[in-house]
C-alpha cells in the first residue's frame, strides 16, 4: 500500500474516532434524532441524519482551512459560547414544554411535521454553533500533532471521515435511547418530560460554569 493510500486512511481513521466520540454525549440534535425515530421510524431517521452532517460538512471543512483565524477570533467565539448557554436552557423549556402537554402521544416535532427531516436536519445542524469552536480547537491539535495530513486533497478523506463518525456515532447513540427506553418503564415515561430536559439544565449550567471562569478574569 502506497504512503499516499496510508495518509488517506489515517486520515479517515482519525476524523471518524475523534467524531463518533464527540458525538455519543446527549446533545438535542442526537434527542431530535431520537425523536425522529420514535414517530417516524428509521428511514427518516437516516434522512435527518444526512441533512445534520451535510451542515457539518462545510463547518468541518472551513474550520480546518481557517482554524488559526477562527481561534484568534475572541469576540466570535466568546458569542457562541454565549448563545450555547442560553440554547441550552430554551431547549430544556422546550422539551419540558412539549412533554407536558395533555396530548399522549405529543412530539417535539409536532411543528416541523411539514418539513422532511432532512431539512429539519439541516436547520438544527445550522443553528448547532458549538461546533465551530468544537471543531476549531480540535483540528488546531490535530495538525499541530501531525495526526493528519492535509495538503491537496488529503483534507476531503479527513473531512469524509468525520461525517461518517457523526453519522455512525448518533445513530448507534439513537437506538441506544430505544433500546433501553423499550426495556425500562421509568426511563419510557420520564425521558423526554422529565430526564431531558433536566440534562440540558445540567449542561447549560455547565457550560456558564466554563464560561465565568474564561472570562471572569
Amino acid at each position: 500500500m502506497t504512503k499516499f493510500k496510508m495518509v488517506k486512511l489515517k486520515n479517515i481513521f482519525v476524523g471518524f474516532l475523534v467524531s463518533f466520540i464527540g458525538s455519543i454525549p446527549l446533545g438535542y440534535l442526537n434527542v431530535v434524532g431520537y425523536d425522529v425515530f420514535q414517530k417516524f421510524g428509521i428511514n427518516e431517521t437516516i434522512f435527518y441524519l444526512l441533512g445534520v452532517i451535510s451542515i457539518e460538512f462545510f463547518v468541518i471543512y472551513f474550520t480546518l482551512i481557517f482554524a488559526n483565524k477562527l481561534i484568534e477570533n475572541k469576540k466570535l467565539l466568546k458569542f457562541i459560547e454565549a448563545f450555547s448557554i442560553i440554547f441550552m436552557f430554551l431547549l430544556a423549556y422546550i422539551f419540558f414544554s412539549s412533554a407536558s402537554k395533555e396530548t399522549a402521544n405529543q412530539s417535539v416535532l409536532e411543528k416541523y411535521v411539514d418539513y422532511s427531516p432532512f431539512v429539519v436536519g439541516l436547520i438544527l445542524s445550522c443553528l448547532n454553533f458549538i461546533q465551530i469552536p468544537f471543531w476549531t480547537s480540535w483540528n488546531l491539535y490535530l495538525l499541530n500533532g501531525k495526526y493528519i495530513e492535509v495538503s491537496n486533497s488529503r483534507k476531503y478523506f479527513y473531512v469524509l471521515g468525520t461525517v461518517l463518525g457523526t453519522f455512525c456515532g448518533m445513530l448507534v447513540l439513537i437506538l441506544s435511547l430505544d433500546y433501553v427506553t423499550n426495556q425500562t418503564d421509568f426511563l419510557a415515561k420520564y425521558l423526554m418530560k422529565a430526564i431531558i430536559p433536566l440534562v440540558f439544565v445540567i449542561l447549560g449550567l455547565l457550560q456558564a460554569f466554563k464560561f465565568y471562569k474564561k472570562y471572569s478574569k
